[in-house]
C-alpha cells in the first residue's frame, strides 16, 4: 500500500532558493531607494490607471502578454527559413510595448511588503536583462548580423522566461496583487450578526469588530448611521481599522488604498478591488450587520428596475 506520508524531502531546490530569496535583507536597501523614486514621479491619476483599479485587478500581467508573445513568436520565426524581417519586426513590437508593462508593474511592486518587493527586484532584473538582449538582438539584425541577431534573441527569450516564472511565484505563491478579501463572503453567514452596543462606538472613528469569525471594522456618522466594511484590506489585507476617516471614506494605513464606507468601493488605489460591505442597523443600543452584495450592484439593480 502506497504510504500517504509526506515526502521526506521538502522543497526543491527552486523553491528553497525562492525562500532565501525573499529572506535577503542584503536587498532591501536597493528596495527602499527604488520605491522612493517610483512614489516621486507625478502620475496623478495615471498611477490608478497602472494600478489596472478600472479594470478590477492589476493591469501588469495583461500588458505583458504583448513582449512576451511576440517575442515568442520571433523565437518560431528565427527557427524557420526566410522569416528574417518579420522576426525583427516582432521583436521591436515587443520592444515598445515593454515599456508601459514595465511601468505598470513597478507601481505595483512600490506597494508590496518586504519579501515581495526583493523577489520582485530580482523578477524586474531578469525582465531588464531580457530587454537589453533583444535591443541587441535588434541592433545586431538590422546591421547584417542575423546569426548574432538571433543568438541574443533566445538569450532574450531565456532571460524573460525566468523573470515571469519568478512573476508567476509572486502572484501564486506570495499572492501579490490577489484580492486579500475574496473569502468574506464565504466566512459569514446569512443574516444579521451582532456587534455590540451602539452607545461604546466613538463617532468619526474605525472601531474593529468580528461578524463570525471575520474582522470588521465599524464607523458610526453623527446620528444613527454605522457603516460596516471587511477590516481587510483588499490590496495587502492592511487593517482599515487602524486607519483614518473622512469624507465618507475609509484610508488604509498600509498603503492608503481609499474605500466607500457605503458600499467599500474602491476610490484610490493601489487596491483594484472593492473592500466587502455589510448593511448595518441600530435595534435599541445594539449595532447588527449582513453581508451585502458587491459594491455597485444594488445601485444598478436599482437602476435596472426603474
Amino acid at each position: 500500500m502506497k504510504s500517504l506520508l509526506p515526502s521526506a524531502a521538502g522543497p526543491g531546490r527552486i523553491l528553497r532558493g525562492m525562500d532565501r530569496l525573499e529572506r535577503a535583507e542584503a536587498l532591501d536597501g536597493v528596495a527602499d531607494r527604488v520605491r522612493d523614486t517610483v512614489h516621486a514621479i507625478p502620475l496623478g491619476g495615471g498611477r490608478d490607471v497602472l494600478h489596472g483599479r478600472w479594470l478590477g485587478h492589476p493591469v501588469h500581467p495583461l500588458m505583458v502578454q504583448v513582449p512576451v508573445g511576440t517575442w515568442f513568436s520571433a523565437a518560431v520565426l528565427d527557427l524557420l527559413p526566410g522569416q528574417r524581417r518579420a522576426a525583427s519586426a516582432l521583436i521591436g513590437v515587443g520592444l515598445a510595448a515593454a515599456a508601459p508593462a514595465a511601468a505598470a508593474g513597478w507601481v505595483d511592486w512600490a506597494e508590496l511588503q518586504r519579501r515581495q518587493m526583493r523577489v520582485g527586484l530580482v523578477h524586474a532584473a531578469a525582465n531588464i536583462t531580457g530587454v537589453w538582449l533583444y535591443t541587441g538582438s535588434l541592433v545586431a539584425r538590422s546591421r547584417g548580423r542575423t546569426t548574432l541577431g538571433k543568438a541574443l534573441g533566445f538569450a532574450g527569450l531565456a532571460a524573460v522566461s525566468l523573470g515571469g516564472a519568478i512573476g508567476g511565484h509572486m502572484a501564486y505563491r506570495q499572492a501579490s496583487g490577489a484580492n486579500h478579501a475574496e473569502a468574506v463572503p464565504e466566512l459569514v453567514e446569512p443574516g444579521w450578526h451582532d456587534l455590540g452596543t451602539f452607545s461604546a462606538l466613538p463617532v468619526g472613528q474605525p472601531v474593529r469588530r468580528q461578524v463570525d469569525d471575520v474582522p470588521v471594522v465599524v464607523v458610526r456618522e453623527s446620528g444613527n448611521r454605522v457603516h460596516v466594511l471587511a477590516d481587510a484590506c483588499s490590496h495587502m489585507g492592511g487593517p482599515l481599522s487602524g486607519g483614518t476617516v473622512e469624507d465618507g471614506c475609509v484610508r488604509c494605513p498600509w498603503h492608503g488604498s481609499v474605500f466607500r464606507l457605503e458600499d467599500g468601493w474602491n476610490v484610490r488605489g493601489p487596491a483594484t478591488a472593492p473592500q466587502p460591505a455589510f448593511e448595518a442597523r441600530v435595534t435599541g443600543d445594539r449595532v447588527e450587520a449582513r453581508l451585502r452584495g458587491p459594491a455597485g450592484e444594488e445601485a444598478a439593480a436599482s437602476r435596472d428596475a426603474a
